[in-house]
């Protein structure tokens, strides 16, 4: 069965698409982009390193400039961020019939509840799969056993998540991007320690 994994290029989302290809789901991984900037150059790279098929999804750029107007309003990310989440979700899973995202049990965004969960498949016939049962410490501890990790200062370059084209139209419109994302570490899977 083909699955869908959105697709960031980091631990998590690779640990998701690991999982289903091990238990023999035809995977692959699906980065969001909306035309503003090129920001799936990371996920490709950590794709083609791992050896699963990528695809570039461009979604209407009205989803980006929305979400980046309600983070502005609200001076905090998550809204704008989980919009984009969703709005994603929608649109993949109306074309596959399993959908995956490396959400874990500790995210607070993105994330979908159980009942956005549950509407999801019974609306559009699919399933829906995360890491909600798997906590921060163990995806760490599977993913630094099985993977090649890159970690950095989390910016525009080495990412692939829905922040990094926010990232850039809040700057556009002259936003203080630092007040809104605080500086962290980001985590690139950059191929495998063991298949």
């Amino acid at each position: 069965m083909k699955a869908a994994v959105l697709y960031s290029g980091g631990k998590d989302s690779s640990l998701m698409a690991t999982i289903l290809d091990k238990f023999g789901y035809d995977v692959e991984l699906i980065t969001i982009n909306f035309g503003l900037f090129d920001s799936s150059i990371p996920a490709a790279k950590s794709a083609k390193n791992l050896g699963f098929k990528h695809k570039v999804i461009t979604l209407n750029r009205e989803i980006l400039d929305d979400a980046v107007d309600m983070i502005i309003e609200d001076n905090f990310p998550n809204n704008g961020i989980n919009y984009i989440h969703h709005q994603a979700i929608e649109y993949v899973a109306a074309q596959y019939d399993v959908i995956a995202d490396g959400t874990r049990r500790e995210d607070r965004i993105p994330k979908l509840t159980m009942s956005e969960i549950q509407s999801l498949e019974d609306r559009l016939d699919v399933q829906y799969l995360n890491l909600t049962g798997i906590g921060y410490k163990t995806v760490n501890d599977i993913s630094d056993e099985i993977f090649e990790l890159e970690k950095k200062e989390s910016d525009i370059y080495n990412s692939s998540d829905y922040e990094m084209e926010v990232r850039v139209l809040l700057k556009q419109k002259g936003c203080s991007i630092d007040e809104i994302f605080p500086q962290h570490i980001q985590s690139k899977v950059i191929g495998w320690k063991i298949k």
